[in-house]
């Protein structure tokens, strides 16, 4: 088998298997050799956030000298990315040799009537294996959909469990309230492994903090005391920490997005915690690592600015829509600017359309449709653009001649791309041998 056929036959997998349950993972872990019981592994869950939470964590890591392995979802350009070691996507080579062994013993559980792993499942074991084949040291390992029930809820004991900001999303699966997702993305914290999570809601504060009582686990909060963003004139954003016995910090990112000053200190409590909760083996997480990992790490289509004057951010609910604006907001100090929207149609769009038209005077709006079977008409969300007070709104449903018409239409304003990661990862793959 090529390695393109093995990239065929995981999308086939869509179509062909359904989710099973944590034990079922389990026991392909088992099958496989247990390879995650040869690393240590922070897990992280949450509704937005989780993505950059894990890519500062693995930057820091890295700069500590230790093997770091990261796993995250989606990608946008290709399958490869989901699974890296000290940056670096997995090689096609090592893809295919690791798919040949999680697909045989796949194979053989489905044969015996236990089901075949889905998507995401197989992907994770993937990840596992080939993490513990090159013998990293720690892995930051980045949930897929809640967390209670998600596949990588498998790891037995994580060194640290992290839960960043918690919103409506995904409601058909992980319930309506934000109470009933709290207590999906709490399903992570493991008995007496200690858990940083984002108080910024008095609900979630609460449902996070009474789990990890009931399972004696030590609980960090991040409170909105404990740290300060600050805009340099250069646009990026610097923050500012100061947690109990440490006085204040001062961090510098490469990003102008004011949310990434959240992830960035959720981030230095997390590694901080981990430090003080296990002095012997991670002494290397010194103040310097601290601030070189965070200065050096990037993460695509959060806040990107792929061209000048043209940024992707793949804010794709309500709250990241929010967090979006607050920093594009930032960037076009009230001038027009022009916008590529689409989304899925199980978002919640409806209210995202109206933050966006509400927020930032926009001199034009083009919509275009993504997301194969969930694709929603780019027709209908121009309608509703109209509705919500936007003028000129374009609908066309290739995203690449939608991006294409909206870069004609942009002249010297700000070009903004938001709404979904699919539309994100079409526009990184138009740029990928240029990046």
């Amino acid at each position: 088998m090529t390695y393109e056929e093995a990239c065929a036959y995981i999308e086939g997998l869509v179509k062909f298997t359904a989710k099973h349950s944590v034990d079922h993972t389990r026991t392909c872990l088992d099958r496989l050799g247990n390879p995650d019981r040869g690393f240590s592994s922070i897990h992280i869950a949450g509704t937005n956030g989780k993505g950059s939470v894990s890519a500062f964590l693995a930057a820091v890591l890295k700069r500590t000298g230790k093997r770091t392995g990261l796993f995250t979802s989606p990608h946008l350009i290709r399958v490869n990315e989901r699974m890296r070691i000290g940056g670096r996507e997995i090689p096609d080579g090592d893809f295919l040799a690791i798919f040949e062994k999680v697909r045989t013993v796949s194979l053989q559980m489905e044969a015996e009537g236990m089901g075949h792993p889905s998507y995401f499942e197989f992907l994770f074991l993937m990840a596992m294996v080939w993490f513990a084949k090159e013998g990293v040291d720690v892995a930051v390992i980045e949930t897929g959909l809640g967390g209670r029930l998600d596949a990588t809820n498998a790891l037995e004991k994580p060194c640290l469990t992290i839960i960043t900001a918690i919103g409506l999303d995904h409601t058909q699966y992980l319930g309506t309230t934000i109470r009933e997702i709290a207590g999906e993305k709490a399903g992570i914290i493991k008995p007496y492994v200690p858990c940083v999570y984002l108080a910024d809601q008095k609900e979630v504060t609460a449902v996070i903090a009474d789990r990890a009582a009931a399972l004696k686990a030590p609980a960090y909060p991040l409170t909105d005391q404990m740290w300060q963003a600050k805009r340099r004139e250069d646009g990026k954003i610097d923050f500012f920490t100061s947690f109990r016995y440490d006085g204040i910090r001062e961090y510098h990112t490469s990003s102008p997005a004011v949310y990434q000053a959240e992830n960035g200190a959720l981030a230095v409590l997390g590694l901080k915690v981990l430090r003080e909760s296990d002095p012997k083996n991670w002494r290397v997480l010194t103040g310097k690592c601290l601030k070189e990992g965070i200065a050096s790490m990037t993460w695509r289509g959060r806040m990107e600015e792929i061209r000048p004057h043209i940024w992707l951010d793949g804010a794709h609910n309500d709250n990241g829509i929010r967090c979006f604006l607050e920093t594009a907001e930032e960037i076009t100090k009230g001038r027009p600017a022009g916008l590529l929207f689409a989304v899925v149609r199980d978002k919640e769009f409806s209210d995202m359309i109206r933050d966006l038209a509400t927020a930032i005077s926009w001199d034009y709006v083009v919509v275009a449709e993504v997301g194969g079977q969930r694709r929603t008409d780019p027709e209908d969300l121009a309608e509703l653009f109209h509705e919500a007070g936007v003028r000129r709104v374009f609908a066309v449903k290739d995203p690449e001649e939608a991006f294409e018409q909206a870069v004609r239409m942009q002249g010297e304003r700000d070009l903004f791309v938001c709404g979904s990661l699919y539309l994100i990862g079409k526009i990184e793959g138009m740029f990928h041998d240029q990046l």
